[in-house]
Parts: C-alpha cells; structure tokens; sequence
C-alpha cells in the first residue's frame, strides 16, 4: 500500500484541524438552550384596528414584532421590518374551529387586556353565539399562543398560514401526499409539493412530529396529544392549516430566529437531544443486511444461509444479518415456523461463523390465530377496545387481525420481554428489529395513561435491547428524542423517485430532532420490482455519505418478488457497492465525532446545506445535495443522468472526485457522473475536515 499522495499531505497540512482531546475528556457542552432566553420586556401599543407586541432585540435573539389585526384576528410576525409569517385570512380565518361539520373562524376583536406580559383577545366568530378567546404570551425567540371556543360545542380547532409569507416550510418528518408520499414522494421544500396528512398524530407508524420551521427562520410547535389533520398547500392554495381532532384549549409555540439552525435548536430545548446513542461504532461503520428487500416472506432457513454465504463471500460485510417477517409458526407464538427453520439454533451458529451478530424481527401484535392470543387475553395483557373496554381491542394489519400487548400493564410487559429474552437465549439471537406501532386509535389506553404515553413506554422497552442500527420508530414524546434511537424510514419504492425520496425525508426527519437517520433498505423495497442495477448502486452510495448504511437487496443476486424469478446482477454491481460500503467505513470516525457532538448539541448529523450556509439562497431549494457534518458536502447522483448540477455554498471546497479545489458559491453545470463516481466535497475550513479528506481520498494500491 502506498501512503497519502504529496496532494492529500499537502491539503492535510493546509486545512485548520481543531485539536484532539484527551481520552476521557469531553469538549464543552454547546447544547440549545432548556427554554426561552431571558427577554426585554415586550411593548404593547393599540391604534385603529391594529394592537402591536414589540419584543427588543437582545444578545441571544433577533426580536420581532406581533401584529394583530382587529377586524378577522389575523396575526402577523415581522423581524427588522420584514415580514416573516402570518396567518391566512378571508373565508379561512386564522383561529378556525369545525361544528357540526363545518369550518367556522374569528371574526372580529371585541376585547383586549395587556396584563403581566399577556395579551388576551376575545373575538366574535362567524358562529352565532360563540366567541374565540385568546392568549399570547412573548419571549425572546418565541411566542406562546394559546385559544379555546366559547359558546359551541367544536370538535377540532385549528390554526392556518399563508405559506408565502414564511418562504419555504420543512419539518413534518414523513409527509403523506397525493404524489405517493412517502413512499415515492417527499418534497422539499414541503411547500413544494402537496402534504395531505388526515391522520398526523402520536400513534402513527409515520415518523413525525408536530413542528415546522421556514426559510425566514420563524417556527410552528402545536402542544398536543391529539391526531391532527395537517395539509400543506393542498390543491396548490397556497395555505397550511393545522387542524387538531380535539375542543381542548389549541397550543401553539411560534418560532421568531435568525436562521433556520436557531428555530431547530429552540426546538431541540423544548423537546430534548439525545442522551445517546443506541448504535455502537461498528454499527455506524458497517451495514446491517437484513432479509426483507431479499425475500419479503418467502424466506426459509436454506434460503438465509445462502444470502449469508454469498454476502461473506463476496466481501461485503456487514455487522450483522437479520431475519425479518416471517420466521414465526403463526404472528405472536416467537417458536419458528419448523417446516421453513427445521434446526434454528444449527442456522444460528452458522450465522455466527460467517462473522455476522444475527437478529430477529419481532413485533406486540398478537393474531388471533396465534397460541398466545388466547392466553393473553385471558390474562388481560392486552389493549382494551375504545369502544367496548370489556373485550380486547382488534387491529388489522398487513399481516391479518390481532391484539397489541398493553406495556401499560407491568405484568403484561414483563410477560412479553420474559419470552424475547428466552428467544433471544434459546436461539443465539443478538438483537432485534421491533416493528409496527406501540398503540392504535381504536384501543382504549391503560388506566392513568395517555395515548402519547405508549411512545415513551415503546422507547422504554426497546431501550432494553440491541437494535442493531435498524432503530425504531417512535416519535412525537420527548422520550423518543431522548432516547437516542436510530431512525428508519418508511417503506420505499425500487425506483429513482424513491431514492429521492430517501434524501429528502432523512433531511425532514433529522430536523424534527431525530439526528441518527437511515434510509429505507438501500434499493427500496415495497413490494415492488427488484431495483436496477443502476437504482441499488446509486442508493449505495448515496447511503455512504449518511450517518449509516442498512442494506438487504444483495448485489449478487436477489428474487423479484412480483415475478418469483432471480435477478443476478454483474461483477461491476458487487464491487461498486463493496466500495460505497468501503468508503462509508473510511467516513465511521469522522461520523463517530458528529455523534459526539449531536450528543452535546442536539444538531442533526445529515441537514440541508442551509443550516450550516443560511446566507445561500440558492440552498434552500435544493433536493439532492446535503451536509453530513460540518465538512462533508453530499452530491450523489441521484438520476439515470450521465451528468449533474452540483451547488457549492460560500468556501473554500476540495472536490473528491476531480481532486480540485473549488470556491464557493458556485454551481457547477454538467458535472460528469459515471456510474462509479460519488461527487463529495469537504469544506477545507471546517472541523473536521482533516478526517474527512482522510477518509475520502485513501491510499491506494500501485496498479
């Protein structure tokens, strides 16, 4: 092996490195703060159809101003002058609240008080009878506002906003679209697109969370617990509307910074940052394989030795193989199916010999054909139906009809681990993959509880196993933020609009506060043709240059689960993918430092090129670019394209691929993207970049 080229000794020399720490040692805490920043006292002035808040400027925040228009109650927030959101108006109404089916809204401000740092408006409604009562609170970086209905009986409140007048919106995290997201569709900007989410709330198996943030630095928090129906610019007109299932009183926290980064911290303060990381090192370093892309349930024992054997033998490794969906006799029973595993434990060791840790795909939900369903049922393990608490609470899923464990219930629990922790004993099982959610809409919660409390309880339990690098998916509790847990995307799509998907929905959720991301299995999955060679080398590379790499689709050979034939892939398949999973673990200590610092700031690892560039317009559009740190720029291709666009923002940029340094803002136009070529860019400035440039340009082998 040659050592560094005189170049790479060169630049290494060049670049500033921030200085090493001892062993032990941690750098100092830089984390957002737990809550608003002491402010100036806000100003309060009335005059002709306008009452105006006025928060000062102070060292840690912009300031801003709140208006409020008498006449339809319509808020709007500006900084320095500029307009930064407001809420919709005409037949919408801001403060919105549905009765009998029907959208009603403020109308005019009856009333006002300036009281103790309060301001609390009551409003007539175009409702006879009912009036909209109404209290905002300012502080330095943000404003609470909180409003219930008077003298009717509505089932949902809501809040709507002119998206135009905040730029671009992001957050959400999965976005349900009529384009087939998230499957096949995640745009970003959200308002690029269309968001149609009816059922956005804590239970969902999306990954989501009630929080969006804009391009001219101003947020939304909804405080709830309730399902909400959320849609963003939907029919393109141009509105976000924030409806909750609920009369409860409606809160909301609204965002005023002075970048993007700021809102998400102020965000991050609320909620939490991760105390840790459930993933090791070698779980960022390598992939974890796993069967369902490969086999979906038409796997067996003969069939996952030899998708071991042929990923050992063609040297991708990986730090562990999991059996995914279906290995059990019936769904809840944890025995295997003896006629497809006839000698687990013999499976097991083999796995083991082969230098894979092995997992088990495992979930609550019991069928009620299952042995156990009877038996915890009568023991009152399970969730009580909503409707009828005296019978157990029945789901239908992609798997038939079952009951969900009640992990409100200690005994309950305590029966469900007692059996994963026997499997795992009896089977030589390292680590699971817990799937489907925690709780259901249609059950009734345990006595003392909320629905919301199964995320934290769900985060709870999986926090007592090894997850492997696959994560879970909770959400929307602080427990889920600060637990610590990698997150995996939905299902997706064998196409290219899926591996754009991919992108830019890790980007949604590693902004919500879930910093430790990962794609849906590299080449997507969903039931759908197996990916083109073309679509699974790309999806590797792109995967490369994230926090972590969860494979299954073997570039070897692999099954078309619509037509049952086998699909074998060429040599050049193998060895592109071998190198993104070569290159990825060249990156593992400069991802390693990232985590550090997650751990101590609560940023997200993978983000949009705004949050570290937010003077560079030109990025707050862009889709298929992304940083991963302070120091890595991700341009993948993402296309069948034989050439891309690449946007660099403001610095001093080493391109990888054509070993040239390139400063920035420019765009480069037509950048060649041979199939073997993955455009990276490290910011010669920034922290970090020494390993990154390490890890990007190895040594090579003569010849």
């Amino acid at each position: 092996m040659r050592g560094p080229s005189r170049r790479l000794r060169a630049l290494l020399a060049a670049v500033s490195l921030a200085p090493a720490l001892p062993a032990g040692v941690t750098a100092p805490a830089q984390a957002a703060p737990a809550a608003p920043f002491s402010a100036p006292a806000a100003r309060f002035s009335a005059s002709a159809g306008r009452l105006a808040l006025t928060v000062p400027p102070s060292a840690n925040a912009p300031g801003y101003t709140l208006q409020v228009t008498t006449a339809g109650l319509a808020l709007a927030t500006s900084r320095s002058g500029t307009r930064v959101l407001a809420t919709a108006g005409g037949d919408t109404g801001a403060l919105r609240f549905r009765v009998g089916g029907v959208w009603q809204h403020a109308t005019e401000v009856t009333g006002w008080s300036w009281q103790d740092g309060v301001l609390t408006l009551t409003a007539d409604t175009t409702t006879a009878g009912a009036t909209v009562r109404a209290r905002i609170t300012p502080s330095a970086d943000r404003y609470h506002l909180d409003w219930t209905v008077g003298g009717a009986d509505p089932d949902r409140l809501g809040l709507a906003y002119d998206l135009a007048s905040a730029g671009h919106w992001y957050g959400h995290g999965e976005a349900k679209t009529p384009q087939g997201g998230p499957a096949t569709d995640q745009p970003w900007p959200l308002d690029s697109g269309e968001v149609v989410h009816p059922a956005f709330g804590p239970a969902s198996y999306y990954m989501i969370d009630p929080f969006w943030y804009t391009s001219s630095a101003a947020g939304l928090r909804v405080d709830t617990g309730h399902v909400m129906d959320v849609a963003i610019n939907q029919g393109r007109d141009g509105l976000g509307r924030f409806d909750v299932e609920s009369a409860e009183p409606y809160r909301a926290t609204v965002f005023v910074e002075s970048t993007p980064l700021d809102v998400y911290r102020d965000y991050i303060g609320i909620v939490g940052r991760p105390a840790k990381s459930d993933a090791t090192y070698e779980q960022y370093a390598k992939p974890v394989w796993n069967s369902w892309a490969q086999f979906y349930t038409h796997v067996d024992q003969a069939r996952l030795l030899d998708y071991a054997r042929d990923l050992h033998d063609n040297g991708l490794v990986g730090h562990t193989l999991q059996l995914d969906d279906k290995w059990e006799s019936n769904y809840g029973n944890m025995t295997f199916d003896p006629k497809a595993y006839p000698d687990p434990k013999a499976m097991s060791r083999a796995i083991h010999d082969l230098g894979f840790r092995f997992g088990l795909w495992v979930t609550l939900w019991i069928n009620l054909d299952s042995d156990s369903y009877r038996y915890a049922a009568d023991h009152g393990y399970l969730l009580k139906d909503a409707a009828d608490p005296s019978r157990p609470c029945t789901v239908t899923w992609w798997n038939g009809t079952a009951g969900i464990v009640d992990l409100a219930d200690p005994a309950a629990r305590a029966w469900y681990t007692g059996r994963l922790r026997t499997l795992m004993s009896d089977y030589g099982i390292d680590g699971l993959k817990f799937d489907t959610r925690f709780f259901d809409e249609r059950c009734a919660p345990h006595d003392g509880y909320r629905p919301t409390d199964y995320q934290r309880l769900g985060a709870e339990l999986a926090d007592e196993f090894d997850l492997q690098g696959v994560g879970i998916r909770v959400h929307w509790d602080a427990s889920a933020h600060r637990a610590g847990f990698v997150t995996r995307q939905l299902d997706k799509g064998t196409g290219w609009e899926s591996l754009r998907a991919s992108v830019t929905q890790n980007l949604a959720i590693s902004t919500i506060g879930y910093p430790f991301v990962t794609t849906d299995m590299i080449g997507g999955s969903s039931g759908r043709p197996a990916p083109t060679k073309q679509v699974l080398v790309r999806w590797a590379q792109s995967a490369s240059l994230q926090p972590l790499m969860y494979a299954s689709t073997s570039p070897v050979d692999t099954i078309d689960v619509t037509t049952g034939r086998t699909v074998d892939y060429d040599q050049e398949t193998v060895d592109l993918y071998r190198k993104a999973v070569a290159q990825h673990e060249r990156l593992a200590p400069y991802i390693q430092d990232q985590v550090r610092r997650t751990l101590r700031t609560g940023d997200p690892i993978m983000r949009p090129l705004f949050f570290d560039h937010p003077g560079d317009r030109a990025s707050y559009t862009i889709t298929d670019e992304w940083m991963l740190g302070p120091a890595v720029l991700a341009a993948p291709q993402l296309t069948d394209g034989a050439t891309r666009t690449v946007h660099l923002p403001p610095g001093v940029w080493y391109d990888v691929a054509r070993g040239t340094v390139v400063r920035g803002p420019r765009t480069l136009v037509g950048y060649d993207v041979p199939l073997g070529v993955t455009p990276a860019f490290v910011n010669l400035k920034a922290e970090g970049a020494g390993k990154a440039l390490r890890a990007l340009i190895p040594s090579r082998t003569p010849g």
